[in-house]
């Protein structure tokens, strides 16, 4: 399984939100973090869903809720909540 085999990016996030979502003008409704490069995504009740459009544009594997308190990854392959 692709979630269990990546820790946390190193040397971390690269913002601290969603960069499209600031250069579209829209709010991201939650954050997510990859955990192959650190990139910093909305999720899909977002209105872009830059964090799938990142996998789909990358094939980075899992993606870390990046919101306080939330402690869980998304693996885009495997399709599960680890």
């Amino acid at each position: 399984m692709h979630a269990g085999a990546l820790p946390r990016p190193e040397p971390g996030p690269q913002s601290e939100t969603c960069l499209e979502c600031l250069a579209e003008g829209t709010n991201p409704v939650q954050l997510r973090l990859c955990l192959t490069c650190g990139h910093v995504a909305c999720c899909d009740s977002s209105p872009s869903q830059h964090a799938t459009k990142h996998h789909k544009d990358t094939g980075h594997p899992v993606m870390q809720t990046f919101e306080p308190g939330e402690d869980w990854r998304w693996c885009f392959v495997d399709h599960v909540l680890v």
